[in-house]
């Protein structure tokens, strides 16, 4: 592997969804902790959204049934423990009575989720999951921070480089998944009171 190549590959790992997830919590939880109330429901945010979904990756060599499976065995775990995050976020939001915001930040991930799989399995248009990763906590960061939080998309052309040259996706399919949670926000944002 070249230098490049090398570098695209650590560039994709380091803007993988979760940790994408854990930056976006990290510089919410400074400029506007009133979406957390408190340290009780940052780490829990962090829980769901982080360490859940990365816990697909040291768990899949030791599943018997995925370990054999390689690459396509962890994505498809990853995927289940990222849903399986969303939707205990939601679940313990509305049970422990988190403020709206945070709830807005389960579902737009949740939705986001679905959209992924609904694009992937259902319609046939393969769409990258690791750009709405990364598309989300820069739509998250515009809406709760304001206009100046899109100076984050400066972090899309890296990773759409590093998806091109490693030839992990088309133009097309980086499309999609950034078109996606642009989506999941606008319709979770439109139902929230």
């Amino acid at each position: 592997m070249n230098k490049a190549s090398r570098f695209a590959a650590m560039i994709r790992m380091i803007t993988v969804a979760p940790v994408m997830a854990l930056a976006t919590l990290g510089i919410l939880y400074r400029l506007r902790p009133d979406i957390f109330q408190g340290a009780f429901h940052y780490i829990l945010s962090i829980i769901f959204l982080t360490i859940l979904p990365l816990a697909a990756y040291p768990l899949q060599p030791i599943l018997p049934k995925l370990r054999d499976k390689g690459r396509e065995g962890q994505r498809g775990l990853a995927m289940v423990m990222a849903v399986l995050g969303y939707l205990c976020g939601i679940a313990s939001a509305l049970y422990l009575h988190a403020p709206n915001e945070l709830l807005l930040i389960y579902w737009v991930y949740f939705i986001s989720g679905m959209g992924i799989l609904l694009f992937n399995k259902v319609l046939k248009i393969r769409a990258s999951g690791h750009a709405c990763g990364v598309t989300g906590p820069i739509a998250i960061l515009t809406y709760f921070a304001g206009i100046k939080a899109l100076v984050s998309i400066v972090v899309l052309a890296p990773v759409y480089w590093a998806s091109l040259k490693m030839k992990r996706h088309t133009v097309s399919q980086l499309f999609w998944g950034s078109v996606i949670p642009i989506f999941a926000l606008i319709i979770a944002a439109s139902q929230m009171p």
